[in-house]
């Protein structure tokens, strides 16, 4: 094969569909390989362009393929499904692949590599793990006031008052729901342990990574986002500008013009969802402590007289949408940190 032969393979668990082209819109070769055949396949084929959806191990297959010498490209799934024109099979999706990769319009997604994918891991056990314990939490304080006994929210305020009803013999708590009550407590503790101790492993990793660092010194992006975002986003000089960046993640408004009528709506929501969380959640932040201090730099004056004009919600995400561009731009240049620059008297 030469040089200037793309590759396509439709990533699966077991079955791997591979399509050959050499020459653009013709696939000169099919093939159905299976996990341990795919390695072989690649190993025996000259330096090709390999192209795969963005999807599960793929990453890994990517960096296996890369060692072989390959280039590999991964392309958002969502945008490759339009290529599909017929009915869904292996085969058809393989097309897709390859006439998805001529569209230049179709940003290709970086290689993560082990550390990165590590971390990213560690994000998505902390998030369920707060899920399960919230959900934990809502069950036991639901299914007690059924019982007629009122839990306050909290889970600062749920377990220390729930212990305590169990431990009174006269508290009228049904005797054979003490057990099963004492467990969930000891599970939302437990719950609460393994998310402590992500957050510790994400600061060891924090201060053995200088980028971390730089982007913390952005106000509302603390601990969680900066390390989120070395973890799913990789670099950032990936993006032509900060705008690009935060449309990256969902924070522009959704677009619907033609001829001279230009009409901008909510945000698009697109891009990982939980970046998008933290980012809004760090602004909502910003804006908290802004209305308590009596001097504020420029950053913060925009935001309060922006949240004035319109609701906190509506502020809260424009202030996101800044906060996403002013880490772009800390994070392409490598420069120190952010700093405040004084509000105009």
């Amino acid at each position: 094969m030469e040089e200037h032969t793309v590759v396509a393979v439709d990533v699966a668990k077991a079955v791997f569909e591979v399509a050959v082209s050499e020459e653009a819109g013709r696939v000169k070769l099919h093939r159905r390989l299976s996990r341990g055949e795919l390695e072989v396949f690649f190993a025996q084929t000259r330096k090709a362009t390999v192209v795969m959806e963005a999807c599960g191990s793929a990453h890994h297959w990517g960096r296996r393929l890369e060692s072989l010498g390959h280039k590999v490209v991964l392309l958002p799934p969502h945008q490759v499904r339009p290529y599909v024109t017929r009915n869904k099979t292996d085969r058809a999706d393989a097309k897709g692949i390859l006439e998805a990769y001529r569209n230049a319009d179709i940003r290709p997604v970086p290689v993560k590599t082990v550390p990165q994918q590590a971390l990213g891991s560690i994000h998505r056990f902390r998030a369920g793990w707060i899920a399960a314990r919230t959900a934990q939490v809502n069950t036991l304080r639901g299914l007690l006031r059924e019982l007629g006994f009122v839990i306050p929210e909290g889970i600062e305020k749920v377990l220390p008052q729930v212990r305590l009803l169990v431990a009174d013999a006269d508290s009228g708590l049904p005797d054979s729901l003490r057990w099963t009550i004492t467990t969930a407590c000891d599970e939302i503790e437990s719950l609460g342990e393994s998310i402590r101790q992500a957050e510790r492993q994400l600061e060891a990793i924090a201060e053995q990574t200088p980028v971390v660092e730089r982007l913390r010194s952005v106000p509302g992006i603390g601990l969680m986002t900066s390390t989120a975002l070395v973890a799913f986003v990789g670099a950032a000089r990936r993006f032509p500008s900060g705008r690009h960046f935060a449309s990256y993640l969902g924070l522009t408004p959704r677009e619907y013009s033609t001829g001279l009528r230009h009409r901008l709506g909510r945000i698009s929501k697109r891009g990982d969802s939980y970046l998008r969380v933290l980012l809004v959640h760090g602004a909502r932040s910003v804006l908290c402590h802004a209305k308590k201090a009596t001097t504020h730099d420029r950053l913060r004056t925009w935001a309060l007289a922006l949240q004035k004009r319109s609701r906190h919600n509506k502020a809260a995400v424009a202030l996101a949408n800044k906060l996403a561009r002013i880490v772009w731009a800390v994070w392409k240049t490598d420069e120190g940190t952010f700093v405040s620059i004084p509000a105009a008297a």
